[in-house]
């Protein structure tokens, strides 16, 4: 396909392509972005779960003489030397040293972890952060504060655990989810190429069919037109010629209206709407009509039939006969040499032979697929009688002749 129909179409499957692929990547991206979130959420509420179980076990042992803050209750407890650490600091109103367990978990710096409580004693209620520890890992820090005896909030239990393992497991989800939405992507983009061929398949196949037989049809239609032409010029110019003439501009005609009405019945065919209007024929004197009508252009065509009475559609068996004898006068014969066509017609067979080079199996073969002609011509005639045949519940055979020729033979069953 070369026509900027043909061309738009292919624009059009690369389009479809698009779309599909780009509506199935923002459903997936956006799968894979809940997913993700939800994992992040999943780690993090786990991480915070470990955490704020830690300060209030620490609060239920502090206890304040004055302004002076009593630890004395945590030596010994194990919350002390386990995971996570926990550091009991002085914010607001706050005047006691600061308290830091002894498990050496993650070293976060004090400042930082001052700053949070300070942010949890100034808001009362718990704060959750993320820090750096001091060798750049990723801290996860959970806030609560406390108040004093007489009343005031004073200072926040911290509780701070290592969060890089984590975090690198979540990029490590994320780096397989991108990769698999990449994976899922392409094949999502190559289906979608696939599926667009397969939905603009019929309107290409029928966009080259179309281009072809409208090829085929100005080819075909040329010599007659050309004739018709020169035929009318002749009976301006000579009056006197018309009786000549008429004549062989109605075989012109015919020959038009032949080549239309192959083209017509192959689009039925193509379309599915060609019904048969089956009758009892007498075969002999159909094909004998069609002997006697078809233009000759100078070969020789003998009938011999015997009576044979089949059931078929006439004018579609006048079709396939008049193909095949027109296929005889234009191919049937010897370089520079007049076609001579041989016709029969007895026991439920229509027999077509001529005298010219013949066809070998594959040839025949070739002969038949439409679009099959090197003449030319629309390549349709053979084709169609094929399926003329065929929907009559017949067979269609070629053979070489012992002298070389072509045999066609319809045979009815």
């Amino acid at each position: 396909m070369t026509t900027g129909a043909a061309a738009r179409l292919r624009g059009l499957r690369w389009l479809l392509t698009g779309l599909f692929t780009a509506l199935n990547a923002a459903g997936v991206l956006l799968v894979a972005w809940l997913m993700l979130d939800l994992d992040e959420q999943k780690g993090e509420q786990a991480l915070d779960a470990d955490l704020r179980r830690v300060p209030p076990l620490v609060v239920r042992q502090l206890a304040f003489t004055g302004d002076k803050l009593n630890t004395s209750a945590l030596f010994g407890d194990s919350i002390t030397v386990e995971c996570p650490q926990f550091a009991v600091l002085p914010a607001g109103d706050g005047r006691f040293d600061p308290y830091l367990s002894g498990a050496p978990c993650v070293d976060v710096d004090l400042a930082v972890l001052s700053e949070l409580a300070a942010d949890a004693v100034h808001a009362r209620v718990p704060q959750s952060a993320y820090v750096r520890a001091v060798d750049g890992k990723l801290v996860r820090v959970y806030a609560q504060p406390f108040i004093s005896a007489n009343g005031p909030y004073v200072g926040a239990v911290v509780a701070h655990v290592d969060a890089q393992q984590e975090k690198d497991r979540h990029d490590r989800r994320v780096l397989l989810v991108a990769l698999g939405c990449v994976i899922l992507i392409g094949a999502l983009g190559g289906t979608g190429h696939v599926l667009s061929k397969l939905a603009i398949r019929p309107a290409a196949i029928a966009l080259e069919q179309h281009e072809e037989m409208l090829n085929g049809i100005a080819h075909d239609l040329r010599r007659p037109v050309t004739g018709l032409r020169a035929l009318a010029d002749t009976a301006m110019r000579n009056p006197g010629s018309m009786g000549k003439v008429l004549p062989r501009i109605v075989r012109l005609a015919k020959r038009m209206g032949g080549i239309v009405g192959t083209q017509l019945m192959h689009a039925k065919f193509e379309a599915g709407v060609q019904q048969l209007a089956i009758q009892s024929v007498q075969l002999d004197q159909l094909v004998s009509a069609v002997v006697e009508d078809i233009p000759a252009d100078g070969a020789r065509i003998t009938f011999t039939a015997a009576p044979t009475r089949v059931d078929a559609d006439p004018d579609m068996i006048g079709r396939a006969v008049e193909n095949l004898i027109g296929n005889a006068i234009q191919h049937g014969h010897l370089p520079d040499a007049a076609a001579v066509v041989h016709v029969s017609v007895g026991n439920g067979r229509v027999v077509v032979a001529d005298e010219g080079p013949g066809l070998d199996p594959a040839a025949a073969q070739q002969a038949l697929q439409r679009f099959s002609s090197t003449g030319g011509s629309t390549g349709l005639g053979l084709y169609l009688v094929q399926r003329i045949v065929h929907a009559h519940g017949g067979t269609l055979g070629i053979y070489r002749s012992a002298t070389g020729g072509a045999i066609f033979e319809i045979a009815f069953s």
